[in-house]
C-alpha cells in the first residue's frame, strides 16, 4: 500500500474507486469525484504507474489523495486495503467498484481457466468489496453509497467474450442482493449498479464493427467514460435510489 495525501483536513466525502488506475472509466470518475473536492483512494494492481500519474493528476487538482495496490481477489487483501483506508480517513462514504478485465478469445478456444479469471477479478472481486466496505459503512451513522459497474451488453452479448459476459451478467443480482442485505443493517446504506453501453470500445474492434456499435444506439453516436462518471454520481447524490441498474447506453439496449 502506498498513501500520497495532501496535508488538507477538511472532512471530505471519502471516495474509494477500484480500477481507477490506469486511463479508463475508473479514472474518470476518480476525477470527476476529485473535482468536487472529495478524498479519493485510487486503486491498482498491475497498472502501479499508470495509478501513480493519476494520483499526481488528482493531488494537482487539490484533492486529498490515496494509492492502495493489491489483487482484489484475495479476501485478504481486500481487508488489508479496507482496514488501510479506513486507519487513514476514518470512513469510507463512497465505494465504486470498476476493476475489472475483458479478454476476447474465440469460443472454441475459451478453457476454464478464462471462465474462472474473469469471474474471480469481474465477480467475486466486486462481491469482497462491497461485502468488506459494506460492513464498514453499516458501523457508520451516515451509512454509504456503493456503485458497481456492470455492462449493458450482458442483455444483448456480442462475439468473443463468452468468459466476460457471464462474469458480468452478475452485477445486477450482486447489486441487488447487497442494497438488500445492507440495507437491513443499515437503511442508509444504497447500492447501485451503472452499466455502461459503447462509451469505451474496445480497441481491437474494427472500424465495421465500432460502426455498428455506434448505429445500434439510439442516439446514434458513441459515449464517454464522462458519462458513466456522471451517471455514477448522480446515484451517489440521489438518496432515494437504491437496487437500482442504471443503463448508460444511449438506447442501446432498447434500439430495434
Amino acid at each position: 500500500m502506498t498513501a500520497a495525501m495532501s496535508t488538507n483536513d477538511e472532512q471530505q466525502q471519502v471516495v474509494w474507486v477500484t480500477g481507477s488506475g490506469a486511463k479508463r472509466v475508473g479514472a474518470t470518475v476518480a476525477r470527476r469525484f476529485a473535482e468536487r473536492g472529495a478524498t479519493v483512494v485510487v486503486h491498482a494492481n498491475r497498472s502501479r504507474a499508470q495509478a501513480e500519474a493519476t494520483v499526481a493528476e488528482l493531488s494537482a487538482l487539490g484533492a486529498r489523495t490515496m494509492l492502495v495496490v493489491g489483487d482484489l481477489r484475495e479476501e485478504a487483501v481486500v481487508a488489508r486495503l479496507t482496514a488501510d483506508i479506513l486507519k487513514a480517513f476514518g470512513r469510507i462514504d463512497v465505494l465504486v467498484n470498476s476493476a475489472a478485465i475483458w479478454n476476447p478469445k474465440p469460443l472454441e478456444e475459451v478453457r476454464a481457466v478464462d471462465v474462472r479469471d474473469h469471474f474471480e477479478v469481474n465477480t467475486l472481486g466486486t462481491f469482497l468489496c462491497c461485502q468488506a466496505v459494506g460492513l464498514a459503512m453499516v458501523r457508520q451513522p451516515e451509512g454509504g453509497a456503493i456503485v458497481n459497474i456492470g455492462d449493458w451488453a450482458v442483455e444483448r452479448p456480442y462475439q468473443n467474450y463468452s468468459a466476460y459476459f457471464p462474469s458480468k451478467g452478475a452485477i445486477p443480482t450482486l447489486t441487488r442482493m447487497f442494497a438488500v442485505e445492507l440495507a437491513a443493517r443499515n437503511p442508509q446504506i444504497r447500492v447501485n449498479a451503472v452499466l455502461p453501453g459503447p462509451v469505451m470500445l474496445p480497441a481491437d474492434l474494427s472500424e465495421a464493427e465500432r460502426a455498428q456499435a455506434v448505429a445500434g444506439t439510439l442516439v446514434r453516436r458513441e459515449g464517454s467514460p464522462e458519462n458513466v462518471a456522471a451517471a455514477v454520481l448522480a446515484l451517489v447524490d440521489n438518496t432515494f435510489i437504491t437496487g437500482v441498474c442504471l443503463p448508460v447506453d444511449g438506447g442501446r439496449t432498447i434500439a430495434p
